[in-house]
């Protein structure tokens, strides 16, 4: 009898129809032999129409008190789902019961509306597990050291469930969305994107943070942590499909050494249009440059992708970053008020109509000239690359934002990736 945690997104949740979807398919794998522990988000639009009120009532002024009211407000939206899923469960002719994160305890920091999970205490499950009961647990909150209740960030039920998974050490953590696996790129953009039986947990790392919205990046970078075999499914395909096969469907993230690894030299191409560059032109060169931009950037919180420092030209350079879109604005003004007057830099300017585009395959590792082919690709379209960035298995390039579909479609091409085998 295996543990398996299921988690359930906000569309899967989106309605009492889905809902009683979602309880005869938990209902399936526990008369199957399974302990099942179940993770739901709220339900589709919830946490966004509570926000949305409060931000009619919220000051100007964003204080930790504001914040953490936000995470009061936030957190009901998936208490509402755990209390709907355990309902049906219950008509399901299954024992059941729902917690809240805190009488859990999930444990996080106190960082209002991004906390991060520091413990997990499993014994009120374990002990309901034992006596042969589903366990729903609430995702996408917890509770601080001194019992505030804490909200993890959009997409935070993933991390909760990957979390639960590995403080259990679960046989395998499912996570039901509205899309049956991984895929290459994105089928609305490329139709012949094909979904991927496998991929790395390094190449699913990469592929979230680069603008994937299949799974959050702090859950892929608790699953690896923990080595919590994970895998990304459908919850619109019918309740009641045979068991063995759905659990072989979807897409497996796993290890690199796994011997059933696909091989391919470039896995999907990735891509996110909320990016914006930001340069600081005609700063002396001198040492501290980066920590006097950067520092001032880090301590708003914001956070910092792809960099560039320019040649030095007669004492001066530029340096030009990029950032979230939601943040340009106020990177701006920071640069303008404070780094300008402590660099003695000339200007700063700013592009907000820019996107990246990323190349991502654990096979560049042991393969030459793939950049170069990349490169290539995009030139023949013409193309023109602002920025670049690489690791072992990735690179990643700035564009004009007009031309991302344009140049994920040619990449796609490029590398075959329509083909069970890519292209080198």
């Amino acid at each position: 009898m295996a543990l398996i945690v299921h988690k359930y997104g906000g569309t899967s949740m989106g309605s009492t129809e889905r809902i009683a979807n979602v309880a005869k398919r938990v209902a399936k794998w526990a008369r199957a032999g399974h302990q099942m522990v179940v993770v739901p988000s709220a339900m589709s639009g919830e946490t966004n129409r509570l926000l949305g009120l409060a931000k009619e009532l919220q000051p100007a002024q964003i204080t930790p008190e504001v914040m953490r009211e936000l995470d009061m407000i936030a957190s009901t939206g998936e208490q509402a789902s755990v209390g709907l899923l355990s309902i049906a469960l219950q008509a399901e002719g299954l024992q059941c019961v729902s917690y809240a994160g805190w009488q859990v305890p999930i444990k996080t920091d106190s960082a209002f509306t991004k906390a991060r999970i520091q413990s997990i205490d499993d014994a009120r499950v374990r002990a309901d597990l034992d006596a042969g009961k589903v366990v729903v647990i609430t995702g996408f909150q917890g509770v601080d050291p001194d019992g505030n209740i804490t909200t993890l960030g959009r997409g935070g039920s993933d991390t909760s469930a990957v979390a639960v998974a590995a403080a259990m050490k679960a046989q395998e953590c499912l996570i039901y969305t509205d899309v049956d696996g991984v895929y290459t790129t994105d089928p609305r953009i490329v139709p012949e994107a094909r979904r991927l039986h496998t991929i790395s947990f390094e190449e699913m790392l990469e592929m979230a943070s680069l603008g994937s919205k299949v799974l959050q990046i702090r859950s892929v970078e608790f699953a690896g942590k923990y080595r919590v075999p994970l895998r990304v499914l459908s919850s619109f395909t019918p309740w009641d499909i045979d068991i063995d096969e759905e659990a072989k469907s979807g897409t497996l993230i796993t290890f690199e050494e796994d011997e059933n690894m696909e091989q391919a030299v470039v896995s999907g191409i990735a891509f996110n249009r909320d990016e914006a560059k930001v340069t600081v032109m005609g700063v002396p060169d001198k040492p501290g440059l980066a920590y006097q931009i950067l520092g001032a950037v880090a301590e708003a919180n914001i956070d910092v992708d792809m960099i560039i420092q320019n040649v030095s030209h007669d004492g001066k350079t530029d340096f030009s970053f990029t950032v979230q879109g939601v943040d340009y604005s106020r990177v701006l003004d920071l640069l303008k008020t404070k780094v300008l007057p402590a660099t003695g830099a000339s200007q700063v300017v700013g592009d907000p109509k820019i996107c990246k585009v990323s190349i991502v395959g654990i096979g560049m590792k042991s393969h030459v000239g793939i950049a170069a082919k990349m490169f290539g690709a995009l030139s023949e379209e013409g193309i023109n690359i602002q920025m670049i960035s690489t690791s072992e298995i990735k690179t990643s390039v700035v564009i004009d934002e007009k031309y991302m579909e344009l140049a994920v479609r040619a990449l796609h091409k490029a590398f075959d990736l329509e083909q069970e085998t890519a292209s080198a």
